[in-house]
């Protein structure tokens, strides 16, 4: 393992995480002790309107993926329609390789439903839902036990620290679709439907929840907003770059030396990241990676210098969706890992629609077929093919999701799917997954 080197070490900048290695961080006389709670006095001094312009100005953008200016989507929320308006946390984490938003809720709950106030009275908001994956049961229990404490202390409530302004924070645990991560599948899953994504428009901002005005944010997104409250505007483009402002937590997994969360500013590079983990694994050289989970197109070592930031990541070719950065070597073969996200997405799609229903079927099966050894050059058109026709054709983003590795390993990698067609490389399978797979 080596050590980081010292300007490579202070670009960590701990802000979301600098509470997780306190003893009992996640209780509330901690929080409190650690500057919680201070946000929202302040917030709830000013007016809603002021608190939208300060993360406008603040330049923050969802960290749930698609990077949308969240100040924005506040914006956009209709005032004196007459109607109930909801906020709601996207706490689903499910794409595979992306664990940043589990821990924080596990170790740091109470800066999430801090946040959840503030996003709340800034969009006159009374009600707000927290939706988590059913799996993520310690998570869960965390964060019920701290909704019940900031109920206790007046932070929810009826007259929140006598203001004026009521909140009730529900607790709700899905059933464990990924699907439910997209936005109107969620809503739909948090009304007692069954999760599938709905036609747009009208938007979740227009008829989101129960047919209301609804934000819906990703976990990092408002567990963010407390410290712009207190820092400013100024104090959080101070970090990350121009267009891409603040700090983000990084979730490095792989065939790397330390794999876990580390929060710096946007915009620092794989190679520093790499260097802030304890580099490779001894025998282990980079080969190809992930920049935002397994649903963002792959990036070879020839882009370990890449800005890890929305514009640089997308100057790449890729997207920084939720900065879960998997690791691979020269020791890992692409066509393999491609299959294994491949059957995460097959099991996971809703079958609402034909693009993502059946391509991600029948791209399953070939490859099943190309690892068995009894793959033909026509079975990569065909990959290639099915590809395209799920690309921007699916009702949702999670065929995008599929389609982009297998896409980007046709691209990079093509000479590892001839190895294992022309016999230069095993089988990694046996003829019994070729069953059903003709």
């Amino acid at each position: 393992m080596t050590q980081p080197r010292r300007e490579v070490l202070e670009k960590l900048t701990p802000v979301l995480t600098k509470r997780w290695l306190s003893p009992d961080a996640w209780q509330i006389d901690t929080y409190e002790r650690l500057d919680g709670y201070a946000a929202v006095r302040k917030a709830l001094a000013v007016h809603p309107d002021d608190l939208i312009q300060l993360i406008k100005d603040s330049g923050l953008r969802g960290r749930g993926g698609a990077g949308f200016p969240t100040g924005l989507k506040w914006g956009f929320i209709p005032q004196g329609d007459g109607k109930p308006h909801y906020l709601v946390i996207n706490a689903d984490e499910g794409e595979p390789g992306t664990c940043k938003d589990l821990p924080l809720m596990t170790y740091d709950p109470h800066s999430l439903i801090e946040g959840a106030i503030i996003a709340s009275y800034a969009i006159r908001a009374s009600r707000a839902f927290i939706y988590i994956r059913g799996e993520a049961v310690h998570a869960a229990r965390r964060l019920r036990n701290a909704v019940k404490e900031a109920y206790a202390k007046g932070y929810l409530g009826e007259n929140v620290l006598g203001s004026g302004f009521d909140l009730d924070l529900v607790v709700h645990s899905g059933a464990g679709a990924y699907i439910c991560g997209e936005e109107t599948a969620l809503l739909d899953s948090l009304e007692g439907f069954r999760g599938q994504p709905r036609l747009r428009p009208p938007f979740p901002a227009v008829a989101g929840l129960y047919a209301s005005p609804t934000v819906v944010n990703n976990v990092g997104t408002i567990a963010s907003v407390p410290y712009i409250v207190l820092g400013g505007a100024d104090w959080w483009k101070s970090m990350g770059t121009e267009k891409s402002s603040g700090p983000m937590i990084y979730s490095l997994s792989g065939r790397i030396a330390n794999p876990g969360q580390y929060e710096c500013g946007l915009g620092i590079t794989l190679r520093e990241l790499i260097e802030l983990a304890g580099g490779m694994k001894p025998g282990h050289n980079l080969k190809f990676w992930t920049p935002g989970g397994s649903s963002t197109p792959l990036l070879t070592a020839e882009h370990i210098d890449t800005a890890m930031d929305f514009e640089g990541v997308a100057a790449a070719g890729s997207i920084l969706g939720t900065t879960a950065m998997q690791i691979f070597s020269d020791q890992d073969c692409p066509v393999y890992a491609t299959w294994r996200w491949l059957e995460f997405y097959h099991h996971e799609s809703c079958g609402k629609c034909t693009p993502c229903r059946e391509g991600n079927y029948w791209m399953v099966r070939t490859y099943r077929r190309i690892l068995s050894g009894q793959g033909t050059i026509q079975d990569l058109d065909t990959l290639q093919d099915t590809a395209d026709n799920i690309f921007g054709r699916s009702f949702c983003g999670l065929g995008d999701g599929a389609a982009t590795p297998v896409m980007s390993t046709l691209k990079f990698f093509r000479q590892d799917y001839l190895d294992y067609i022309e016999g230069r490389t095993a089988p990694r399978l046996s003829e019994k997954a070729l069953v059903g797979a003709h």
